[in-house]
């Protein structure tokens, strides 16, 4: 793995220079390519292809992006994967709104064509303003089954809130999912990791709809948060003010393997007094007020970079893609990410990296659930 990123403004310009730094191996297999939304991924196709005729294309628009040099914004970031005991094959589904669910099955039956390789992972990239994220997920569980991990993030647009891009070979989608299934002789493995812990006792989900809580404990959503928070008056009112005070106080699922996070805020509702940004929040689950501040949140970025390297068992990566969530960016602010980013360097030492901010995180090991907010997930390749 390898990785060359370009900050030109000219989208085919970026996407050849990139692309140029990043063919230093041999066997290119895979192109992954991460850009700022206001580059044209027409013109990043195709500078991929100048660059490289013939190799495959996945990649997405973003919040920001992750290398080495440190996070950016309006960048083009190109990870070439390949060489020797390893294979891809890759899918994309386009229109996925409606039918998350079998969109993410559609995309999944590409692993069929990876299957000669011992260490398989599904690797998933989605429009990130899709609501339930978590069906695509499903959908990939329910053809894969628990043998092929899934990861992956939604695409950004630099919180416009208007369209992203996804990019399939030459194809590019504002509306899809694009898939790469990445079969490999050696040890893939993921960490997870999110920096924010429960404010006291759960609370019980007693009425949901669409993604969105509206009852918890048989109270109205958003009052009974932030009672469990011990919230100051001005912010059950104002929404600017209650906008400001959830985005450091996301709300977490209760999940067999853990809390997953959920983030809020940029779905508050001060009149319908409801909470929930999207997500599957379904009748009878567990929920937390979860609490957390810059330095969590950087603790749990350096985490999961160390928890995915060391579940290969001594063998050092040939590389890592690095995910984080556009919420926690915000919460870090500019002098929070770079810091981030130097949390990241620290513990890949001399292991080449990428990955972008997302508007939410793929990460499945265990269970059917897999789809996370403000978390930093990494994916490591032995």
């Amino acid at each position: 793995m390898s990785v060359g990123t370009s900050v030109t403004t000219d989208s085919y310009e970026a996407a050849r220079e990139a692309a140029h730094a990043a063919l230093s191996g041999p066997e290119p297999k895979l192109f992954l390519v991460f850009a700022g939304i206001a580059h044209d991924p027409h013109r990043i196709a195709e500078g991929l292809r100048a660059a490289a005729p013939g190799v495959p294309v996945l990649g997405c628009s973003t919040h920001g992006e992750i290398d080495p040099s440190g996070p950016h914004d309006g960048s083009v970031v190109v990870t070439a994967l390949g060489g020797d005991g390893f294979s891809v094959s890759t899918a994309a589904v386009p229109q996925i709104s409606g039918r998350q669910r079998d969109a993410g099955a559609e995309a999944a039956r590409c692993a069929a064509a990876a299957a000669d390789r011992p260490h398989r992972i599904l690797l998933l990239l989605t429009d990130g303003l899709a609501r339930d994220q978590e069906m695509v997920v499903r959908g990939a569980y329910g053809v894969l089954g628990a043998s092929v991990p899934l990861f992956g993030g939604a695409a950004g647009d630099g919180w416009r809130m208007s369209a992203t891009f996804q990019l399939h070979g030459t194809d590019v989608f504002t509306n899809g999912v694009v898939a790469a299934c990445i079969g490999s002789d050696a040890p893939i493995a993921i960490g997870i990791d999110h920096g924010w812990r429960p404010a006291g006792e759960p609370l019980v989900v007693t009425q949901s709809g669409d993604g969105r809580v509206h009852e918890l404990d048989d109270e109205p959503a958003l009052d009974a948060y932030l009672d469990r928070l011990g919230a100051p008056a001005e912010v059950y009112q104002d929404e600017v003010a209650l906008r400001h005070y959830v985005l450091s106080r996301p709300l977490g699922v209760q999940r067999r393997s853990g809390i997953e996070i959920r983030n809020m805020s940029t779905a508050v509702d001060v009149e319908g007094r409801t909470i929930g940004g999207g997500g599957d929040l379904s009748l009878g689950a567990l929920a937390f007020a979860m609490e957390g501040d810059e330095e969590s949140v950087l603790t749990a970025s350096a985490r999961a970079c160390r928890s995915a390297i060391e579940q290969l068992d001594g063998v050092t990566p040939v590389g890592l893609l690095t995910l984080s969530c556009a919420a926690c960016r915000a919460v870090l602010g500019d002098d929070g990410v770079v810091r981030e980013g130097e949390r990241i360097a620290e513990e890949a030492g001399t292991i080449p990296y990428a990955g972008f901010y997302t508007y939410g995180e793929i990460a499945r090991t265990r269970g059917i659930n897999g789809f996370h907010n403000q978390t930093m997930v990494v994916l490591a390749f032995g």
